[in-house]
């Protein structure tokens, strides 16, 4: 199956060096594996709107956009094997984007909105392919959602097992990456309730993790405030130039945890 996503070099960038970058992904389900590997928004007459994380491209970023995150397979069953789906669609995007010759393997970063904030936990837990992650209005313990989730149709009681697997909150000890959780104080959407951000935050801090967690005042699932987008901006760069950017080398960056 072919993926994609969109690659963004920082302002000035010189072919052939390799520069820190940050991974953006939003997972999608799909029944059909002819479906998952085809491409949109990839018009050269598309005009660019700049997100929230694409403005760390002003700090020397690259940036691994919209990368394609498919979790394919009947809607019955696909979710039994989430975490190795998604373990292989991040180490295919950051092995093409180190083939490129763009970024550095031993600084990426990783972040999500959502489910993408779901994955971004998952990552960070289940690979060492990134130094660090930034998590925005994520829902990390599925049993907290126990009549279904995405295109998982069972109960919690059906497949308590599924959903252990898909939370984050259960691979909390398994973090040992740094997490910046954010979160809006009044997320109304059933599937990531504001609780869900300080359980996983203490999650990990209790484990002896590092994590930092940011409670956005007023703020619903998706930030309105410039100040709100300001803020996460800011938290973002801090985060990410402190334990990707600056990173020390690590050894075998790219090998899925045991």
């Amino acid at each position: 199956m072919e993926l994609s996503f969109t690659l963004y070099t920082p302002p000035g960038y010189k072919e052939g060096t390799r520069v820190p970058a940050i991974l953006y992904a939003y997972p999608l389900d799909y029944a059909d594996l002819s479906k998952a590997g085809q491409v949109s928004g990839a018009s050269e007459r598309d005009f660019t709107r700049l997100s929230y994380y694409q403005v760390l491209l002003l700090a020397g970023y690259a940036i691994i956009d919209d990368a394609a995150f498919p979790i394919v397979g009947d809607p019955k069953t696909a979710y039994d094997t989430y975490l190795q789906q998604l373990v292989d669609d991040a180490t295919a995007a950051v092995d093409k984007a180190v083939e490129l010759g763009v970024v550095d393997r031993q600084r990426i970063g990783v972040t999500g909105h959502s489910h993408g904030a779901l994955m971004t936990a998952n990552l960070l837990a289940q690979t060492d392919l990134f130094r660090a992650g930034a998590a925005t209005s994520g829902s990390y313990n599925k049993t907290l959602t126990p009549f279904g989730f995405q295109n998982e149709r069972r109960s919690f009681w059906a497949a308590p097992e599924v959903y252990a697997q898909a939370s984050a909150f259960f691979h909390a000890d398994k973090i040992n990456e740094p997490l910046l959780i954010v979160h809006g104080m009044d997320d109304a959407n059933p599937g990531t309730e504001t609780t869900q951000a300080p359980r996983l935050f203490q999650a990990i801090r209790g484990n002896g993790g590092t994590a930092r967690l940011v409670l956005l005042p007023f703020e619903p699932h998706w930030y309105t405030a410039r100040e709100s987008t300001e803020d996460v901006v800011a938290e973002m760069l801090d985060w990410f130039d402190r334990y990707v950017k600056n990173a020390p080398p690590r050894d075998a960056a790219s090998k899925p945890k045991q």
